[in-house]
């Protein structure tokens, strides 16, 4: 589950050309998906094989072995590491396969109490591979469809945290660039947690000038975002750089006296390089083509 260089490209040039980038995030989540699925109803056709048991179990010595990666065996159990760290407080695997073995009972028994319930509904899944089917009943269908179910929402969660903070640093050095900031005047390499400030933060991008260190924030978030103010007050921010600011947010920021810029207003873009003027960091003013320009710099930052 990893955006490529090429993602991380196709975010930045939507981002800094007022574009929606989620597109980009709904094709890899879907990408990765049906991978996922296909591949899961391989392994179901050859488990239900390899096993004569009716009952469930041939599910769980298959999906649920301990000597499945840790990830997988929640995932198959109905539940995410996520879930079972904020559960426990850990996710090691031993406290995993405990946790997706009680999980996978209950949910089980669940699905049971469901399809005796509701018994005028049948419903069978046949699943075809090479010539050979097999079928599965209500009660493994309904394990299967919530297994695909909790891996939709895993690739979602994981994909969607991932997107921003991987396309954050290649986003300002692509505005600077586009601006011409000579490279004494930024600095990306503080990327990194800072372990000397007292509460450890990740540092986004400074922008300097004459011995002052210009702190930018980055956060390609939603309209109305309440995270915004805070990531602003807490860190000390000089300058705010999104994807979308409502106007309360701007209106925030310019009380506490931040500029900011919002890539998705008509040609925001254009902000950054009013904030460089009113900080005095050199530069040089942007009036060429846009896609022309766009597409060497991104080209060549990851070339770097």
């Amino acid at each position: 589950m990893t955006l490529t260089d090429q993602i991380v490209k196709n975010i930045i040039r939507r981002v800094i050309k007022s574009q929606d980038y989620r597109i980009e995030i709904v094709n890899l989540i879907n990408a990765e998906f049906l991978q996922f699925a296909v591949d899961f109803f391989k392994k179901i056709v050859l488990a239900k094989l390899e096993n004569k048991d009716v009952t469930i179990e041939w599910y769980r010595k298959a999906f649920m072995n301990e000597a499945l990666p840790a990830d997988d065996i929640a995932i198959n159990s109905g539940l995410n590491k996520k879930t079972i760290s904020n559960m426990y407080g850990t996710a090691t695997k031993t406290i995993v396969i405990e946790a997706a073995n009680e999980h996978f009972e209950s949910l089980y028994q669940n699905i049971q109490s469901l399809v005796e319930m509701e018994n005028e509904i049948d419903l069978t899944l046949t699943i075809k591979m090479k010539g050979v089917s097999v079928d599965l009943n209500v009660s493994e269908s309904l394990i299967v469809i919530n297994t695909l179910a909790v891996k939709r929402a895993a690739l979602r969660g994981g994909l969607w945290s991932t997107a921003g903070k991987s396309a954050e640093k290649y986003l300002m050095l692509t505005l600077c660039k586009l601006y011409q900031v000579p490279e004494i005047n930024y600095n990306a390499s503080h990327f990194v947690k800072d372990k000397g400030k007292k509460v450890d933060r990740e540092i986004d991008f400074y922008l300097l000038n004459n011995g002052k260190e210009y702190l930018c924030e980055v956060k390609l978030m939603g309209k109305g975002n309440p995270e915004s103010a805070d990531a602003i007050i807490a860190r000390n921010s000089d300058i705010f750089v999104a994807d979308t600011l409502s106007q309360q947010n701007k209106n925030q920021c310019e009380q506490l006296g931040v500029k900011w810029v919002a890539l998705r207003d008509k040609e925001g873009y254009k902000r950054f390089g009013k904030a460089l003027k009113e900080l005095n960091i050199p530069h040089t003013e942007f009036t060429d083509n846009l896609d022309t320009h766009l597409d060497k710099i991104v080209s060549e930052i990851f070339d770097e």
